[in-house]
């Protein structure tokens, strides 16, 4: 008797393969997207010699990406839902390479800032639903949990492992090459996907088309982010930011309004209604806020304060990079499977606001090796509080709603990286230059007030714990598990999206 070569369709492991591809295939293009909202950070002094950007333009290069990111996450994942997660994947990756093609031929600050802003609409588009296309393809618990812990180390770990290659790229070769590295990934990605993710056709516009509503959301959610970035430029009380501040608040607010009574949302609001699923997003918006200081702060105070350049400073982030895939690829499933994924968020929340509360100790002249280089290995809660965070955040996704869901947990994550920038930048900012005018040196005014942006960031922490131990709670009656990916049914004619 015959029998099927284990590569063949017919094997038990053809399936296992092929989830294993498509996991293979979100994490790269994961990963491939928070490289690049990291790896521009160590690169800017050289954007900024080589372009002739102004210190308030320069900021544009971050800013840009951030606004289109953050603002188009919502939308593009119902769109997902709707007209195919693959197809938005597919397409999100293929606007992302062009846009990373053209910001490395730049040759003048406005063509670089329009290929970041278009960068970030590729983002938007492919990672909105990656998480939405990960939960319908593992639907078993410990299967999912793994796959999650794999994609969390993406997130986790991606952002220093930007700043190494950032470092590596602009010191060996130029500037140019932190966008032309995403070239080759991404033609290899966008002809590794269409084969290897699983086909979904979407409920069909009908389903969920909802153009008001859209427009109320990316509008508000763009302002608002906008204000949020021009904070420190313009300062939290000032007319701009309290009348911008309160127009995007009031496009929300009547989004959400529109939600409530809409026959077909966008949006439909029980999709909050879990406490798992609102407290994970809250939680994650104020970790991130206040993580944005381990990212950015840190680099900047190995730069500005003790002198190292773009390479040292990538290669002095390593050990953190180690630690996050360490315990994101072989510790956190086995935890969150013993003790599960709200105790697990806390000890690894507990970790983080260790660190932060170290950092805001730093002296001026601190010695890598035995002060920064043992607070590396904190940052492992890093890799213990996102897989569970996600795993919570994606707790009540199903079929028809997971890119809804997964594009709802990456906004609040660009919120919170916004709501960071602003916040944490501008106190620290207002504090070197008080400290400058009391008569410090420029390096003891720098580290106070990065010392000042650590502290409020460990203050962020502390107002996360509460919220998980207090809100986060699994529901009591697990969700239905999601039907695979590849047989999701279009929807039947006249039926409102997500079962209303």
């Amino acid at each position: 008797m015959q029998t099927s070569s284990p590569s063949s369709p017919s094997s038990p492991d053809s399936p296992a393969r092929s989830r294993r591809l498509a996991l293979g295939v979100l994490a790269t293009g994961t990963l491939m997207v928070i490289l690049d909202g990291s790896i521009v950070t160590v690169a800017m002094p050289a954007i900024q010699q080589d372009l002739g950007f102004s210190p308030a333009g320069l900021s544009w290069v971050v800013n840009a990406y951030l606004i289109a990111f953050g603002s188009l996450l919502l939308l593009a994942g119902r769109l997902g839902d709707l007209l195919g997660r693959k197809r938005m994947f597919v397409a999100g990756t293929a606007v992302f390479t062009l846009a990373s093609l053209l910001a490395g031929a730049a040759t003048d600050p406005a063509v670089l800032v329009a290929a970041r802003f278009l960068q970030g609409l590729g983002s938007a588009m492919s990672s909105a639903v990656g998480l939405g296309i990960l939960v319908t393809l593992f639907t078993e618990a410990r299967e999912r949990a793994r796959a999650i812990a794999i994609f969390s180390f993406t997130g986790a770990a991606g952002a220093s492992i930007g700043q190494v290659l950032g470092g590596v790229l602009t010191d060996l070769l130029n500037w140019h090459w932190i966008f032309f590295i995403n070239l080759p990934i991404g033609l290899v990605l966008v002809a590794v996907a269409l084969p290897a993710l699983p086909s979904d056709r979407g409920l069909g516009l009908s389903a969920g088309a909802d153009v008001a509503g859209a427009g109320l959301v990316t509008a508000g959610l763009m302002l608002g982010i906008y204000t949020m970035v021009k904070v420190e430029e313009h300062g939290w009380t000032s007319v701009r930011t309290l009348g911008l501040g309160a127009v995007a608040i009031a496009l929300l607010a009547a989004f959400f309004a529109r939600q409530a009574t809409a026959r077909v949302p966008l949006m439909p609001l029980r999709i909050l209604r879990s406490r798992a699923v609102a407290g994970a997003n809250l939680v994650q918006m104020l970790m991130v806020a206040a993580l944005f200081s381990f990212q950015i702060i840190v680099a900047l105070y190995m730069q500005k304060v003790l002198g190292y350049g773009a390479l040292e400073t990538g290669l002095a982030m390593l050990p953190a990079a180690v630690v996050i895939g360490a315990v994101s690829l072989g510790v956190s499933t086995r935890l969150i499977g013993r003790f599960g994924e709200r105790t697990v968020l806390l000890t690894g929340i507990v970790l983080l606001t260790v660190l932060l509360g170290l950092l805001a100790r730093i002296p001026e002249d601190a010695d890598y090796a035995t002060r920064l280089l043992p607070l590396m290995f904190l940052a492992a809660g890093f890799g213990l509080a996102l897989p569970a965070l996600t795993s919570l955040g994606m707790s009540g996704a199903r079929d028809d709603d997971a890119g809804l869901a997964s594009g709802v947990f990456n906004t609040t994550q660009q919120v919170g990286m916004a709501l960071g920038v602003a916040l944490l930048s501008t106190l620290a900012a207002s504090r070197t230059a008080g400290l400058l005018d009391e008569g410090r040196t420029e390096a003891a005014a720098l580290t106070g007030g990065y010392n000042l942006a650590f502290g409020v960031g460990a203050g962020l922490l502390a107002a996360a714990f509460v919220i998980a131990l207090l809100v986060v709670r699994r529901p009591a009656t697990p969700a239905p598990p999601l039907a695979p990916a590849a047989a999701v049914p279009e929807a039947p004619a006249g039926k409102t999206p997500l079962g209303a």
